[in-house]
């Protein structure tokens, strides 16, 4: 078997088996096939793709390269949520929660910011010492006894994926449905869960940036969970605006809050009762409708916001985060506002360019290793639909004395369109692939 033969055979639009899928991705682990050849590979599947046994069976192979956690210590259906990145998504931080506090077990290894979109766990490291690394064995007990934890990707989890997509991203093979899938799932079954809900987002926020290439994506990873005899659900969500009123770590644990207190934006809450209800029917709770219903009511009843201080203690916060959130929180007392240059409605966000925006002030990274800004972020005060007037805020910029300013203000500048008329206002759930 030669990495050439294959490379042609995939060049050609042939369909691969498992043995020249594996002997091309773990010869690049373990560094027998160099850069240029599977460079060459990773090119061929961009133009000619792979069918769904091969999505299924490249997502195997990734996800066996490393640790395959076992979750069976934990009691229950363990039913895992992933979203594919937006600027503004704290959905775990509400989601977790609601359905923790209905008794399914939530046991989530969450990413770091990288990009445009920001992380869970350094979202929950804005809160004063909260703990987002845990030993195996806490990990579990806490699921168990608690019903929730989240921590950092401290696990080998499919190593073949983060080396494969280093190279993707060096050689434009990043965007290709079978690619992104692949790469996603590989995670998600070495993760050990039973079942996934996935937010897939949709718009100029977000990586799909049309519902149709949104929609292959979140086919192409409920037909590799059904191929590995793992439920899924797709939900597909808009990210042509920021979603909430607030992006940024500190800002974003404080609406987070706000929500579970009933105070939350209502398409905010509509995604987050969705998810949840999701998350409790994979599990087998109940239909979906009593599931959102049941949902609805944690939300409404301090059910989800006594969880979500159970879930602080246990992983060693400070849980008066939960009744003081500006008194704990790394807030900035400082902010400029991008205010409009004319009267009229917002017609258009370019999402990106605002969470682009988000990371001018400090509170993303670019690389790894970039330190965050907790205090740092922005908060919206008009969406897309909305009537301004000249000089009314549209957004304000929470900052700090290393943030660049006037780049973020230059990008919310070229980011939002102000028309002369009114239009539609933008609905959050767009489909639902099961």
């Amino acid at each position: 078997m030669r990495p050439y033969d294959i490379i042609l055979k995939k060049r050609n639009g042939e369909t691969l088996n498992k043995e020249e899928i594996e002997y091309m991705v773990m010869g690049y682990v373990n560094k027998d096939i160099p850069d240029y050849q599977m460079s060459a590979f990773l090119m061929a599947i961009f133009f000619k793709h792979l069918n769904n046994e091969e999505r299924a069976i490249l997502t195997e192979i990734m996800a066996k390269s490393g640790d395959m956690l076992d979750l069976s210590k934990i009691e229950g259906k363990k039913v895992d949520k992933h979203s594919t990145g937006g600027v503004g998504d704290k959905t775990t931080l509400v989601v977790a929660p609601i359905v923790a506090s209905l008794g399914v077990p939530v046991a989530k290894m969450s990413g770091r910011a990288l990009g445009h979109t920001g992380g869970t766990i350094d979202k929950l490291e804005s809160i004063p010492g909260f703990k987002t690394s845990l030993t195996l064995d806490e990990f579990f007990e806490n699921v168990n006894k608690y019903k929730i934890a989240v921590v950092g990707q401290t696990a080998n989890l499919a190593p073949a994926d983060k080396k494969i997509y280093a190279l993707r991203d060096a050689t434009a093979t990043v965007d290709e449905v079978s690619l992104i899938a692949s790469s996603i799932m590989s995670k998600k079954l070495a993760g050990g869960a039973d079942a996934f809900v996935l937010d897939v987002k949709v718009g100029s926020g977000a990586f799909m940036k049309d519902i149709d290439s949104a929609r292959e994506l979140a086919n192409a990873m409920v037909g590799i969970a059904k191929s590995h005899n793992k439920e899924a659900v797709a939900v597909l969500t808009n990210m042509d605006e920021p979603l909430g009123f607030f992006a940024g770590n500190s800002l974003e644990v404080l609406e987070a809050i706000e929500t579970l207190k009933g105070n939350g934006d209502k398409k905010f809450v509509e995604l987050c009762l969705t998810l949840s209800a999701w998350m409790c029917y994979l599990a087998g709770k109940e239909s979906y409708e009593k599931c959102y219903k049941l949902a609805y009511d944690s939300l409404n009843n301090g059910d989800a916001l006594n969880k979500f201080k159970e879930f602080i203690i246990a992983q060693g916060g400070n849980p008066d985060v939960v009744q003081k959130p500006k008194d704990i929180l790394p807030i900035s007392n400082n902010f400029v506002e991008f205010k409009a240059n004319k009267d009229g409605y917002i017609s258009k966000i370019n999402t990106e360019k605002v969470g682009v925006a988000c990371n001018y002030l400090g509170a993303g990274r670019v690389k790894k290793e970039d330190k965050i800004d907790h205090s740092v972020g922005l908060e919206f005060f008009k969406k897309i639909g909305d009537k301004v007037s000249k000089g009314e805020t549209i957004v304000k910029l929470y900052i700090s004395e290393n943030s660049d300013v006037e780049s973020a203000l230059n990008l919310l500048n070229d980011a939002y369109t102000i028309g002369d008329s009114d239009v539609q206002k933008l609905d959050i759930i767009l489909d639902i692939i099961k």
